[in-house]
């Protein structure tokens, strides 16, 4: 009810606030028997902390996990996982200039509609440091995919701003995307990226980009009917992570200019085996998965906090203008690379352990 919980088999809920004592995450109905340490998950959150690059946010946090329960001798023992990281470089008093007024565009309003009072202090729970939870809890569910299925989940800067890569995702590695900062495997077009984010920051601006991910070797058959169509928690996944603004999977709203004749994806049969000629459907089919690359792309706004002198109101509804301080980052895509992967790999975690529970046919591994 109070939505800091996500995913019904493997089910993980969040909490703690951006300049509170910690943030951590409970993963409740993952298997028992798989290997993983706090390094491994370290990893993940590597790629998302903040101050790893001039381009983000200054704030220095090490992000550092630690596991409190759910793991016994670096396996886990199918019990409820409590994983925990602490707060160290909190400035609180670079927040008290917000304490009686509204940013615009952002959350302060709404929290303050909804619950009476808000933690102004870097935005409490709207703030993108929840997101540490969902990556240290991602991290256990693409270890899980990745070794029992050999399912390979990469998300990157495809556009920032109105800089975009010609990539083709089906050409993407892993080494690529984190051959720089930007995290944009593109390397002529991440050199422009990065210039122009240097620029927005210095004028004291923000700007926004998609995110493009892909998941591969997916087993066909993930994915409920009707309401729980794999595309559909795909996209209420990364909907649920600050600053998105739009989701589109497959051929997405390019679809809406084609006519069916181009759209539809021909069945064919290669070397005795039934493949899917083009993937315009991305990778899913009445909601449940072809065993085709899943790809989508994710919408990220810009920042809302920024250091240019805004109009805004205070909570008398006083007219005033706001000139905001504090660390932000003025683009959040190379920091949100990893928390799109950890969403993924949320989602497709729990379909799979969804069908294993209720279906006796074993998905076919598509690695």
């Amino acid at each position: 009810m109070a939505g800091s919980s996500f995913g019904k088999l493997f089910k993980i809920t969040t909490c703690g606030e951006s300049h509170g004592g910690a943030v951590g995450v409970i993963i409740d109905g993952c298997p028992a028997g798989l290997d993983i340490s706090e390094i491994e998950i370290q990893q993940e959150l590597d790629r998302r902390k903040p101050g790893q690059s001039h381009l983000t946010t200054s704030r220095n946090e090490q992000d550092s996990i630690h596991i409190l329960s759910g793991v016994f001798e670096g396996k886990t023992t199918g019990t409820p996982i409590l994983l925990l990281s602490y707060n160290a470089d909190m400035r609180p008093e670079d927040y008290e200039t917000l304490k009686k007024v509204y940013r615009p565009s952002h959350a302060d309003y709404t929290y303050q509609i909804k619950y009476g009072r808000r933690d102004y202090r870097g935005s409490g729970r709207a703030s993108a440091r929840e997101t540490l939870a969902r990556v240290a809890a991602g991290a256990i569910a693409k270890k899980y995919l990745k070794t029992k299925l050999n399912i390979e989940i990469l998300s990157y800067v495809e556009q920032v701003g109105s800089i975009f890569s010609e990539i083709d995702y089906k050409t993407v590695r892993a080494e690529a995307i984190e051959s720089n900062i930007i995290r944009c495997p593109d390397l002529n077009a991440a050199e422009k990226m990065m210039s122009f984010i240097e620029e927005i920051r210095n004028n004291g601006d923000s700007i926004g980009g998609v995110i493009k991910c892909v998941i591969r070797h997916v087993p066909a058959g993930l994915g409920e009917p009707v309401f729980d169509k794999l595309a559909a928690d795909l996209g209420k996944a990364m909907l649920s992570i600050n600053a998105v603004k739009g989701f589109e999977i497959g051929s997405g709203f390019k679809g809406a200019t084609m006519r069916g004749s181009e759209h539809n994806d021909p069945f064919v049969i290669e070397e005795g085996n039934l493949k899917i000629k083009t993937n315009h459907a991305g990778g899913t089919l009445g909601g449940i998965s072809t065993g085709e690359d899943i790809y989508f792309r994710v919408a990220f706004k810009p920042v809302s906090t920024i250091s240019q002198i805004q109009h805004t109101v205070s909570l008398a509804h006083d007219p005033m203008l706001l000139e905001a301080t504090g660390r932000h980052d003025p683009c959040v895509l190379p920091r949100a690379v990893p928390i799109v992967d950890a969403m993924s790999a949320l989602v497709i975690m729990d379909h799979f352990l969804r069908h294993n529970a209720f279906f006796a046919r074993p998905l076919k591994n598509n690695g």
